[in-house]
């Protein structure tokens, strides 16, 4: 071959570069996801805890911040997300209403999906599954505003009983289910299958891309052998980040959240009620159950959840109430003996105190020393104890598990 003829299909293929419109990209919040070419990325591993409490700061605009951590295709990749999109606005009224009613919800599973470098269209995955309502389960149905099914629930670590259904829990679902995002996103390489295994599982994911590898950018919605509910799953959580990118496309406002509203967790002990903490945060009780419905009646069982959530204004509240009582407590007792001072108790658990003067008969405290690799979760498994009780015996709400690091596993 000539010279020149070698070098005629090079010259094409720079032509032909140079007029190929690139696809407009959408600035991440993280270097670890490079939306929109979905190329694989190495994460860095999450911390191993599980219901991490949340603590406003600042005023930042939610949706602003949800904006910059998209990082799936936009409103005009397919016909279809466009489609949805106008049907979930097409009574804008309605829609700002809902979405005002869940904005608290949405700004708490924010900073959980950053904290986990989860792709932020899916912190309005509940909108696509229940419109972040708590859906209540029965048998083998879904539950909770992730739709988690009870197999599902057993694997992310969600404790289930008659008093207590982790699946309802926001805090408990929503970390359990952005650490299995992640995870998921660590071996698929695409947030898009991330929410195709979502909807149809890990394993059937897993399959598909060994045969036919990850899909291509185009089309969006990717043609893959799975059912149509799943293709559609992954375009209705284009269509409302689609809204979110652009509401006043489709007619609609978005509202902001004051600082002192976002959700937190306050941790409880025993013989707290809901209407006792309700009184004592300045909340009506049917407010708290509102933002807590895993606890299925009035009494919190502590070894079961440990926390409550509430907004920061009320959350504080409840902890300046707590704190009072017990300094008022501590004052009342020090001239009455030279014995040491009873332990002391929130407002919330004065009416309990007679039932727990008797103290409970000393016996060895089991212990752990956590190893290379291991979660929370794996460890509770292993003794047979709930996550929250290793947690509020070693006070690791929002800490690191560290190998070497030795946890009670039983109360003194």
């Amino acid at each position: 071959m000539k010279p020149a003829q070698r070098l005629l299909p090079i010259v094409l293929v720079s032509l032909l570069a140079a007029c190929t419109t690139q696809p407009t990209t959408v600035p991440t919040r993280a270097p670890t996801v490079t939306p929109p070419s979905l190329s694989p990325a190495s994460l860095p591993q999450p911390a191993p805890t599980v219901t991490p409490p949340v603590t406003p700061i600042g005023t930042t605009d939610v949706w602003d911040k949800l904006r910059n951590s998209f990082a799936m295709p936009d409103c005009d990749a397919d016909p279809q997300i466009m489609v949805w999109a106008h049907r979930f606005t097409k009574d804008p009224q309605k829609f700002e209403a809902a979405m005002n009613n869940a904005l608290p919800q949405v700004a708490y599973v924010q900073q959980v999906a950053e904290k986990y470098n989860v792709a932020g269209e899916f912190v309005l995955l509940p909108w696509v599954e229940s419109q972040f309502r708590p859906v209540p389960g029965h048998r083998n149905l879904p539950a909770g505003m992730w739709q988690i099914v009870p197999s599902t629930a057993h694997v992310i670590g969600l404790h289930v009983d008659r008093g207590y259904d982790g699946r309802l829990d926001t805090s408990a679902s929503t970390d359990g289910v952005m650490r299995m995002l992640h995870d998921y996103y660590n071996e698929l390489h695409d947030w898009r299958l991330v929410d195709y295994a979502y909807n149809r599982g890990e394993y059937a994911m897993r399959q598909l891309v060994k045969q036919h590898g990850i899909p291509p950018q185009e089309p969006a919605i990717p043609r893959l052998l799975v059912p149509r509910i799943t293709r559609e799953h992954l375009t209705k959580l284009l269509a409302i980040s689609c809204v979110v990118r652009d509401p006043s496309r489709f007619h609609v406002e978005l509202s902001t959240l004051p600082a002192d509203q976002h959700l937190e967790t306050v941790e409880v002990t025993q013989g707290v009620t809901m209407s006792g903490a309700a009184n004592n945060s300045g909340m009506t009780t049917d407010s708290l159950k509102r933002l807590n419905p895993a606890v299925l009646g009035d009494k919190v069982d502590a070894n079961t959840t440990g926390y409550l959530l509430m907004p920061h204004r009320n959350a504080e509240q409840l902890r300046n109430t707590r704190q009072a009582a017990n300094d008022q407590q501590m004052t009342a007792s020090t001239p009455m003996s030279s014995d040491p001072p009873a332990p002391t108790v929130s407002a919330d658990e004065t009416a309990n105190t007679q039932e727990n003067h008797t103290p409970a008969a000393s016996h060895r405290v089991r212990t752990h020393t956590v190893r290379s690799g291991e979660s929370l979760w794996q460890i509770a498994r292993s003794y047979s104890v709930s996550v929250s009780t290793l947690q509020r015996l070693n006070h690791l709400h929002g800490k690191e598990l560290k190998p070497g690091q030795v946890l009670k596993l039983d109360a003194p």
